[in-house]
C-alpha cells in the first residue's frame, strides 16, 4: 500500500508500467513514532551523471520535515563528492531547502542528535543534481527531523518516503511558471446564472493582495504581501497599502494611490476602513493611521498613526493577525491564528492566549505560545490556540468571543450580529462555521497542551476529532469540507444582487480556485450550510499546487486564481481579491510576477453607482 501511495505521487501509472521511472533505492515508510528514527540509504547509480534525491509526504501535508544527512556520491573514479558542496541544479519543496539546516533553517536534528552536514526540506520535496562524472553509487542517512516529528512534546502525524532516482521522475518535469498569462481571464470562470465577471483592476495597479475593503465613497483599501513568507526581501522598501478607485463610472478602477509604503509592513493581511481610519494588521501589532484630510495618502505631518495594540505573534506567518470588521454595536473585532499572543488592552487587561502549535519563532516573537498555554487572561479565563477578539474602536474593554481556532483568515458579521469564519486544516478538515459567543472550537485540548490528535479516539472519523464534535464544551463545527486554503470571507445582505441572494455568505478558499457561497439556516444550536461554488475559476475541480495535494504545481491557467478575499462594495457588488499563484499556502508561493486581480461579480449589465451617504445624520 505504501508503494502504490509513493508512485502515485510521483506521478507514475502503475508498477508495470516499463517507460515510467524508477527508484534505484527507496526507504519504507518513515513515521515520527518509530523507535529507529535514522535509516541508511545506499543505491547503485550505475555511471549515470543524473540525480534525483525525492522525499514524498504520504498521508496528508503534515511536520514533514525531511533530512538527508551526509550525503554523498562514490564516482567510476573512487572520489567521494559531497552533495552539500554540490550545488543543485534544482530544488522544488513545501518550502526552503536548505543546506547544513533543517527546513526551518535550525540546526538538523533526529532523535535529539544534532548533524553539521546534510540537507533540510520539507515533503514532497525534490532535489536535481548534475553529477561531476560517472557514478558508482549513493549513501546517506536520512529521517524526520525532531521538529517535524515531536509536536508538543509527542510524536506528529508526519510520514514520508526517500527515493533515489537516476532518470527524472514524472510528477517532476519542470514546469514553466514564468511564461503565460499573469491573470485568469474573466470569461474562464463559472458563476450562477445572470451574472457576468470583469476585471476591476489588475497588475502593475496592485501586486499580490492579501486583503481588501471599501470605504463608503467607494475607495477600495487594498493590502499586498510582496514580502509573504519565503519571498521576505525581495521589496526591501516594505510592503504597501495601496487605494484604488473608480473615479469615471465606467466599471473599473482608473486611480491608484499608494496610502503608505513601509519597511515595518511585511505580507500585512488585514486592512479595514473603519469611520476614517485604516486598520492594518501586522504582527506584532495592530495599527491604526487616521487619515485626517480623507486624502487617501498617510502623511505623518497631517496624518496619525498609532498602534492600538501589541504582542501578537506570527510577523510574516499566515497563523497570525487578520483583519478587524465592525459589527452592528460599533466595535471593532478582529482574530489570530494559532501562533498565538498576549496583548494588554487599553483598559489595563492583559490576555494570554497559548497552544501547543510551535513554530519556532514564529510561534515565539511576542510570547513564547507554548510557555503561556493553560495560564488564566485577566478575565479569569483559559483561552487556547486561534481567537477572536470584540472591543471598542479605542482599544478597551476587549473581549474574546471565541477561540481555540487552528487559522481561521477573517470573520463576517452581519446586521444580526451573527460572525461567520472559516478555518484551515491539519490534516484535511477545513470548514466554515458559525461562532458562538464565547465558543470553543476545539482545535487543542482545553488546557493548550494538547493538538486535537493526542486525543483522537478509535474509530473517530478526522472531520470529527480535529473539531472535538464528540467532547461536550465545542461548538458545532459548521461545515466541513476537507483539504484546502480558506481565506477571505464576507456576508451580502442585500444590494445589487436579486433579494434571492440576499443572507449570502461567502467564503473565500484559495486551494480549490472557488469563492463558496451557502444561505445559512438556523440548526440546532449552530446554522445549516450547504456549500455551492458561487465563483471557480475550476469547475472541473482538477486541482494542483496545494497544500493538501503535496503542492505540486501544474502551471495551468485555471488552478492560477487563488482568492485572498471577498467584499461587497458600497455599489452592491460583489469584489474578489486574487493573489494568482501555480501554488498556494505558506510554503508555496511560485509567481514572481507578483500578480494580483481584483474581479468584480454583479448581475449582466451592472453599472456601478456608489451612494451619497452623510453620515453626519441618522437617516445617511
Amino acid at each position: 500500500m505504501a508503494n502504490s501511495s509513493l508512485l502515485a505521487l510521483l506521478g507514475l501509472a502503475a508498477l508495470a508500467s516499463a517507460a515510467a521511472p524508477k527508484p534505484v533505492a527507496e526507504t519504507p515508510v518513515l513515521y515520527a513514532k518509530d523507535k529507529q528514527r535514522l535509516v541508511e540509504l545506499t543505491a547503485e547509480l550505475n555511471g549515470s551523471k543524473q540525480l534525483y534525491l525525492v522525499v514524498a509526504e504520504m498521508d496528508g501535508n503534515a511536520c514533514d520535515w525531511s533530512n538527508w544527512i551526509e550525503p554523498e556520491v562514490v564516482l567510476a573514479d573512487g572520489t567521494v563528492v559531497d552533495l552539500t558542496k554540490l550545488k543543485w541544479k534544482e530544488a522544488e519543496s513545501l518550502g526552503t531547502t536548505r543546506v547544513g539546516k533543517n527546513y526551518e533553517g535550525k540546526p538538523l536534528k533526529i532523535a535529539g542528535k544534532e548533524y553539521a552536514r546534510g540537507i533540510g526540506t520539507h515533503a514532497s520535496s525534490f532535489i536535481a543534481y548534475e553529477l561531476p562524472g560517472p557514478a558508482k553509487s549513493f549513501r546517506a542517512k536520512v529521517g524526520i527531523d525532531d521538529g517535524g516529528a515531536i509536536r508538543g512534546g509527542k510524536a506528529s502525524s508526519a510520514d514520508v518516503k526517500f527515493a533515489v532516482f537516476t532518470t527524472r521522475p514524472e510528477k517532476y518535469k519542470p514546469v514553466d511558471f514564468e511564461g503565460g498569462p499573469t491573470l485568469v481571464p474573466a470569461e474562464l470562470f463559472t458563476v450562477p446564472e445572470g451574472f457576468e465577471v470583469t476585471v476591476w483592476a489588475t497588475s502593475p495597479q496592485i501586486f499580490n493582495p492579501t486583503n481588501i475593503d471599501f470605504d463608503e465613497r467607494g475607495r477600495m483599501y487594498v493590502a499586498e504581501g510582496v514580502n509573504y513568507r519565503g519571498k521576505k526581501g525581495r521589496r526591501p522598501e516594505g510592503d504597501r497599502i495601496v487605494v484604488l478607485e473608480d473615479t469615471t463610472g465606467a466599471g473599473k478602477a482608473d486611480k491608484v494611490t499608494v496610502f503608505t509604503q513601509d519597511d515595518n509592513l511585511v505580507s500585512p493581511l488585514g486592512v479595514a476602513h473603519i469611520d476614517g481610519k485604516i486598520v492594518v494588521s501586522q504582527p506584532p501589532d495592530l495599527i491604526v493611521y487616521t487619515d485626517v484630510n480623507g486624502d487617501g495618502v498617510f502623511d505623518p505631518k497631517v496624518d496619525k498613526r498609532e498602534v492600538l495594540l501589541t504582542g501578537f505573534n506570527g510577523r510574516n506567518h499566515d497563523h497570525s493577525l487578520h483583519s478587524a470588521t465592525f459589527g452592528p454595536d460599533g466595535k471593532w473585532n478582529f482574530n489570530q491564528g494559532n501562533t498565538c499572543a498576549q496583548f494588554t488592552d487599553r483598559s489595563g487587561k492583559t490576555f494570554r492566549i497559548g497552544s501547543p502549535y510551535n513554530h519556532g519563532e514564529f510561534t515565539k516573537q511576542a510570547v513564547d505560545a507554548q510557555k503561556v498555554a493553560g495560564l488564566r487572561s485577566d478575565d479569569g479565563n483559559v483561552w487556547v490556540g486561534g481567537f477572536s477578539v470584540r472591543m471598542n474602536s479605542d482599544g478597551t474593554h476587549a473581549r474574546i468571543v471565541g477561540h481555540n481556532y487552528r487559522n481561521s483568515f477573517e470573520q463576517s458579521i452581519n446586521s444580526l450580529g451573527d460572525m461567520y469564519q472559516s478555518d484551515n486544516d491539519d490534516p484535511p478538515a477545513c470548514r466554515v462555521s458559525l461562532i458562538m459567543e464565547g465558543g470553543n472550537a476545539g482545535f487543542a485540548s482545553a488546557d493548550g497542551q494538547r493538538s486535537w490528535g493526542a486525543d483522537k479516539r478509535p474509530g473517530q472519523e478526522t472531520p470529527v476529532a480535529e473539531w472535538r464534535q464528540d467532547d461536550p464544551g465545542t461548538m458545532p463545527a459548521g461545515d466541513v469540507y476537507g483539504g484546502g486554503s480558506p481565506t477571505g470571507v464576507a456576508f451580502y445582505e442585500n444590494g445589487a444582487l436579486d433579494s434571492k441572494w440576499n443572507g449570502l455568505l461567502l467564503a473565500c478558499e484559495a486551494g480549490k480556485n472557488v469563492v463558496f457561497g451557502y444561505l445559512p439556516k438556523p440548526d440546532g444550536a449552530g446554522m445549516k450550510l450547504e456549500r455551492f461554488d458561487f465563483f471557480t475559476s475550476n469547475k472541473e475541480k482538477e486541482w494542483a499546487g496545494s497544500d493538501f495535494l503535496g503542492g505540486k504545481a501544474t502551471g495551468v491557467l485555471k488552478t492560477k486564481f487563488r482568492p485572498s478575499d471577498v467584499t461587497v462594495g458600497p455599489d452592491g457588488a460583489i469584489y474578489v481579491a486574487d493573489w494568482f499563484d501555480p501554488g498556494v499556502g505558506g510554503h508555496g508561493t511560485r509567481d514572481n510576477s507578483l500578480s494580483g486581480t481584483i474581479y468584480r461579480i454583479a448581475p449582466k449589465g451592472f453599472k456601478s453607482v456608489m451612494p451619497k451617504i452623510d453620515l453626519s445624520t441618522v437617516a445617511g
